[in-house]
């Protein structure tokens, strides 16, 4: 299948990768030309413009937030704007449910199919053609679609006709994960403060009570504090923290564990810790507790 792919950051350059270790004849587009070359080197084509990777049926584009899709989609030379009629734009950003919307309707009134599919799971995941899709959109769009989140991913969960409904899964999604993170950073600092050993006590909780990715990852994290290189930076963490509170007040949904990552979030933050995966926010119960800081580096 001809496909454009644009947005080549950690998660997109590996998501392209699959796609042509696949087989499918892709296009590729980011600004910045040097996270193109790997790409071309490997069998895909490089784009020069938006406008020369939205040639195919599908184009896919992996965004860091609000602003950057809606410049790749809706400003000048657009997505929206060169896409021919009855192709499809896969979104795997995460992105606010407005924004989402509005790409609904602009993809509709061009004649154009959208299907909004962000993904969970890390880097890692994604090299391995290992993450999760979450898609929501056009049937016969997500039908086509399929073989491709196939080369990505090792599961797809179909969540109907609205578009919007993916992206409130997946900021729902990347709540609980943030949530998990503070639980385990406020649990880590009581044991680390009582003497027990932080490495032992996440084996143990992940081994019984809590067997499953998010504690074994963010866990293990926090207790070596190791948080560069970032596998999710924190302000991307913020970022979906506030597109999740929007939403809930949209809805009016009081989401008070929310607003306490929001701050934790905004105190990392302040201190200039842009670069630090956001993980780093289960070591601030720690330095609450007046434990030495660590994972700085």
């Amino acid at each position: 299948m001809k496909i454009g792919f644009i947005g080549l950051g950690h998660m997109g350059s590996a998501m392209a990768a699959n796609l042509v270790r696949a087989g499918h004849e892709v296009t590729v587009f980011n600004r910045s030309a040097d996270k193109r070359r790997p790409l071309v080197e490997l069998g895909a084509t490089e784009a020069a413009t938006i406008a020369d990777a939205c040639k195919g049926d599908v184009v896919f584009t992996m965004l860091a937030d609000d602003a950057a899709l809606r410049q790749v989609a809706l400003g000048d030379s657009c997505v929206v704007g060169k896409l021919r009629r009855g192709c499809i734009h896969v979104s795997m950003s995460t992105v606010s449910v407005e924004l989402v919307r509005e790409l609904a309707w602009a993809h509709a009134e061009a004649g154009q199919k959208f299907v909004a599919a962000p993904v969970f799971g890390r880097p890692e995941m994604a090299a391995t053609a290992k993450l999760f899709v979450i898609a929501a959109g056009d049937p016969d769009a997500i039908k086509v679609c399929t073989p491709l989140f196939d080369a990505m991913g090792q599961k797809t969960f179909e969540l109907g006709n609205d578009p919007a409904a993916a992206s409130l899964v997946k900021l729902s999604g990347n709540f609980m994960i943030a949530a998990a993170i503070e639980t385990l950073g406020e649990a880590l600092a009581l044991v680390g403060k009582a003497g027990i050993d932080p490495t032992t006590f996440v084996n143990v909780l992940t081994s019984t009570l809590f067997p499953v990715p998010a504690y074994r990852t963010y866990g293990t994290l926090i207790a070596e504090g190791r948080f560069q290189p970032a596998g999710f930076a924190a302000p991307l963490g913020h970022k979906d923290v506030r597109l999740l509170l929007s939403a809930s007040q949209s809805l009016r949904v009081p989401m008070p564990i929310a607003s306490l990552l929001n701050d934790r979030f905004v105190r990392l933050l302040a201190h200039g810790e842009e670069q630090l995966d956001w993980s780093a926010i289960g070591r601030l119960a720690a330095e609450d507790a007046g434990l030495t800081r660590a994972g700085r580096s």
